[in-house]
């Protein structure tokens, strides 16, 4: 059963209709994990001996068994924002005399071969290889080697549950992500030692490795878990019944105030609100916010003057550039209905222009408190504000003109590039690239002061002739109305 399972999915994996159209993405994706691979790998020989280098008061097995505290962290977050869960049409066998119990355990061992699961490997097993080239005990090292297996494992259930907790719960990401946090802010600050406390759980295993049992028993009841949850959702009556809602309204009233496209605003507004890909907009927004506490803290980022006005687009555009490179696709399941209406088209390019430029003031605003690190990161993250309203809001814009690719609005957004296009992949140069480059160049050749200053008046001039700009823009949209129309019919 197992093996045909495999080949049902290797035939839907093969003749799916998306598998010609987003080849390129798999290319794409194929070099992004051998560069992790390559990357891990290179870790794997050589951290021991810069380690070594860095501290030679300490042992460097013991610095790595203290960071793996940080490795568990980041490993549930990625997974839990990237990792695809494994799924199969279960639909159709429902129907058909094949036990349920064996199409979970089908879809919980398909789990096993994801790529994150194979990726700590390339690390895991070169620096095994060097510590006992190094004359560890090699009894020790393998079960060190044995605990990294088990716990990616046991981190992979574990991301199963919680999806499956949050699918059931509706629960909101930010918990999550906020738990983790708290969790490495007490490390940090020495509250809880957790660093510690996990290299010497890590230094009991490895001299008593029967203590390998307590992590098998989680992988084990893990894996219990998650067979119980997904077995008790196959059945012909829950793949069929309609749930119900009670739509939330929420008080829009306040849009008024922006005239006749308040009621495009209020469209969009609850479209990010009630939707799944949208919703992801506003996480986006969150990490903006807080992108430059990744890198301020540190003072060998303060010294990069070059690299605030990065962070300065980034932060201050967060949603401009999430929200924005999709327009005007987000509204592709309707947009048929919405171009037969009797309006004018520029009334709904200005709604988003109105919205992308209130969300780069808000945060900005919000972003303030930036200046505890110097005047001058505040001082860019302002002209990133200015730039970005005056400049990328209309770039973005005119980029979504060539948006040819329709979006299911109920799907998740993590690693989902269903909807994506050469256009997402590109528009990033004129966004990001283009006024990184020129405020470094500027910075460089003639001061900061005048880099600056060429942000806010680049973005001033957009502002000024916002209205020329608009007119552009608007007579493009137009003529690629019914090219747009057609292609997000067929696009399903």
């Amino acid at each position: 059963m197992i093996a045909h399972f495999l080949r049902l999915e290797w035939k839907q994996y093969f003749r799916a209709p998306y598998w010609q159209k987003s080849i390129g993405i798999k290319i794409f994706m194929g070099f992004f994990a051998l560069y992790f691979i390559a990357m891990f790998l290179g870790m794997g020989f050589g951290l021991f001996p810069v380690l070594k280098k860095a501290y030679p008061d300490q042992d460097p097995f013991t610095i790595v068994n203290q960071a793996l505290f940080y490795w568990i962290s980041a490993d549930l977050a990625v997974r839990f924002f990237l990792q695809k869960l494994p799924v199969m049409t279960v639909k159709p066998f429902l129907t058909l005399p094949v036990k349920r119990s064996k199409i979970v355990n089908f879809v919980l061992t398909k789990s096993i071969f994801s790529f994150f699961n194979f990726l700590p490997l390339f690390f895991a097993i070169p620096f095994s290889i060097v510590l006992i080239g190094k004359g560890y005990d090699p009894t020790q090292v393998w079960t060190w080697f044995g605990f990294i297996f088990l716990v990616t494992h046991v981190i992979n259930m574990l991301n199963f549950f919680l999806e499956n907790l949050m699918a059931k719960s509706e629960l909101s990401i930010l918990p999550i992500v906020g738990i983790l946090g708290l969790l490495s802010g007490l490390n940090h600050y020495q509250v809880i030692p957790l660093s510690d406390l996990t290299a010497s759980g890590i230094t009991a295993i490895l001299e008593t490795p029967v203590y390998l049992l307590i992590v098998i028993g989680m992988l084990v009841v893990l894996y219990i878990s998650n067979y119980r949850s997904l077995k008790n959702k196959l059945y012909v009556d829950s793949a069929v019944q309609v749930k119900i809602k009670e739509a939330k309204t929420s008080d829009l009233s306040w849009t008024r105030r922006f005239g006749d496209i308040a009621p495009f605003m209020q469209l969009d507004l609850r479209l990010i609100m009630r939707n799944k890909r949208t919703k992801s907009t506003l996480f986006i927004l969150v990490i903006g916010l807080l992108y430059g506490l990744f890198f301020y803290p540190q003072p060998v980022y303060r010294d990069m003057e070059f690299f605030y006005s990065f962070i300065g687009i980034f932060s201050t555009g967060s949603f401009l550039i999430n929200f924005g490179q999709f327009i005007p696709a987000w509204d592709s399941g309707y947009y048929k209905m919405l171009m037969s209406q009797n309006f004018e088209y520029k009334r709904y390019l200005e709604s988003k222009f109105v919205l992308m430029s209130m969300s780069v003031v808000l945060l900005f605003v919000f972003g303030i408190p930036y200046v505890y690190f110097g005047w001058k990161i505040l001082l860019v993250h302002f002209a990133a504000m200015i730039y970005n309203i005056g400049v990328n809001t209309h770039v973005i814009m005119y980029g979504g003109s060539f948006n040819r690719k329709k979006i299911n609005l109920d799907q998740k957004a993590a690693f989902n590039y269903q909807g994506t296009g050469a256009v997402q992949w590109l528009i990033g140069i004129p966004l990001m690239v283009i006024p990184m480059g020129l405020f470094a160049a500027l910075n460089y050749f003639i001061n900061f002061e005048v880099a600056v200053t060429v942000l806010i008046a680049l973005g001033l001039l957009g502002i000024v002739f916002h209205t020329k700009i608009m007119k552009t823009i608007t007579k493009k949209y137009i003529k690629s109305k019914y090219k747009m129309i057609g292609a997000f019919d067929q696009d399903n």
